[in-house]
């Protein structure tokens, strides 16, 4: 019965770093390096992210700067991030790349805090499918002969514990996300 709770724990946690790095990847008005996490660059055939062809930094509050250490990998980032879904134009230098970012509308806020709650819904959904399968395991095992009546109820109890412990910090962690964006 341990090893079935400490897997589902595992298994919650790794949820929680889900959901907490695709917060980091929402564009919240600041600069963060973290939005070109998915930016990919044709590197000499090979798809390479930003972060390992460029020194990338904060410069500023809504400045992000990315120092290619091979200049001629210029073009090629600055067309990557063009293409890519963050919706900021890069700004080439010939020796940086400058990606500024605009201050939100109220509206374009909103549609943010949206994306953090339905972010948050399905977290919390795949809480309870986690919750679900630890369950179902355990009456497998009571079935199996391998737990007693009273081992499978505290069994249920302690997953509904680890449960309720996970969706308050998903709920924690929405709340921090929602206010940051609203407060930029």
């Amino acid at each position: 019965m341990q090893t079935q709770l400490k897997k589902a724990e595992e298994r919650m946690d790794r949820r929680i770093d889900h959901m907490c790095k695709e917060f980091s990847e929402i564009r919240a008005g600041r600069a963060n390096p973290a939005v070109l996490d998915k930016v990919k660059v044709d590197y000499y055939g090979t798809p390479t992210p930003v972060n390992q062809l460029a020194a990338v930094s904060v410069a500023e509050a809504r400045v992000l700067t990315i120092q290619p250490w091979d200049i001629s990998v210029l073009r090629p980032i600055e067309k990557a991030i063009q293409t890519s879904d963050i919706g900021i134009n890069p700004q080439n230098d010939g020796k940086m790349i400058r990606l500024i970012f605009p201050p939100l509308t109220e509206d374009r806020r909103k549609e943010i805090v949206k994306d953090v709650q339905k972010i948050s819904e399905d977290t919390k959904v795949q809480i309870r499918n986690v919750r679900r399968d630890t369950i179902e395991k355990l009456k497998a095992m009571k079935k199996g002969g391998e737990l007693t009546e009273d081992d499978l109820k505290l069994g249920e109890k302690k997953t509904q514990e680890l449960t309720d412990k996970f969706t308050k910090q998903i709920d924690k962690l929405s709340a921090d996300k929602q206010k940051e964006i609203l407060e930029i």
